[in-house]
């Protein structure tokens, strides 16, 4: 089935009126992604639907991209959650300094003079909003948000975001007093969510509210990913591209490897193939028989690349 880099027909139906500015936090620069049609799909039922949607997939097969590849494309807002094992829900959202407003609170009683806007008598100043929490900031178009991998918190983190990425579609700051809140709903962030599965399956009441997809590894599409990647600069030749894919695939069907190559060590050994000569030595060539040139590009963990090597 022929693939076709991230396309969007439903999102611009929802709004009235389109934007003429273009917002301070889309992205500046493209993210080639090609996507097979059933992935475009899911990609236009979470925004028709306004449900997050998630990822799963093994490393290395996409998943973090495709929310930037959508908001580059649709010109929205990016804004890019990292999850950590210590994360909790209220990150995502908000953060507010306490001690920072004591510390201005004590320089002003003291004469001193802060050396910023900030004013200790409007906490407002003292608030920083997270990824999610820019996103419903956003008032005149959906933002997109990417909460990456979601499966490093601890269980209750996926049920405390179902409190926010649902009706009423609103948090509330207590140290200020704020409801933020998305009145219209085609103002509703766009979410992707992305998942390795690292401690089981999520909740079962958080898996109801997305549209899930499972992401399979693109074997069939490396080439064509090499083509978008160099798309606007020159490229290797076509022979290199099919040695250097046909290659790679009989890497990652190594069933013994601990640790498979994915399209991110892919395109950095494209590029070192490409281009990377030393002085006095011939460029690498790759064939079947061989070991692969630039093992430090595909090999990470020491089992694999001792196998590999022979070091």
């Amino acid at each position: 089935m022929p693939s076709s880099t991230v396309k969007q027909y439903i999102f611009h139906c929802n709004l009235k009126e389109q934007p003429k500015d273009e917002h301070e936090d889309v992205p500046n620069t493209p993210e080639p992604y090609i996507a097979t049609p059933e992935l475009i799909r899911a990609v236009n039922l979470a925004i028709y639907l306004r449900r997050p949607l998630l990822l799963e997939g093994e490393a290395g097969c996409g998943k973090t991209r495709l929310a930037r590849a959508v908001a580059y494309e649709l010109r929205l807002p990016f804004y890019r959650w990292d999850v950590r094992s210590t994360s909790k829900a209220q990150e995502g959202l908000y953060s507010y300094d306490a001690i920072l407003r004591l510390h201005d609170v004590e320089v002003k009683r003291h004469g001193g003079e802060t050396g910023t806007k900030r004013d200790p008598a409007n906490p407002k100043d003292y608030r920083r909003f997270g990824p999610l929490g820019k996103a419903f900031c956003v008032e005149d178009r959906p933002a997109v948000v990417l909460i990456d991998e979601i499966d490093k918190a601890d269980l209750d983190f996926p049920n405390d975001l179902l409190a926010v990425l649902d009706d009423p579609w609103e948090f509330k700051i207590l140290e200020t007093e704020e409801t933020i809140a998305i009145g219209n709903p085609a103002l509703r962030p766009i979410v992707f969510i992305t998942s390795n599965k690292e401690k089981g399956n999520l909740p079962a009441p958080f898996l109801r509210r997305c549209i899930y997809f499972f992401l399979k590894f693109p074997d069939q599409q490396l080439e064509a990913i090499i083509n978008a990647h160099y798309r606007d600069k020159k490229g290797p030749n076509a022979d290199l591209i099919k040695a250097a894919a046909t290659k790679f695939l009989d890497v990652r069907q190594d069933s013994a490897l601990f640790k498979k190559p994915g399209t991110s060590e892919f395109l950095d050994w494209v590029e070192a193939l490409r281009g990377f000569e030393l002085p006095d030595q011939k460029p690498p060539t790759v064939s079947p028989e061989a070991l692969p040139p630039y093992p430090s590009l595909l090999f990470k963990l020491r089992a694999d690349w001792l196998k590999y090597t022979g070091a």
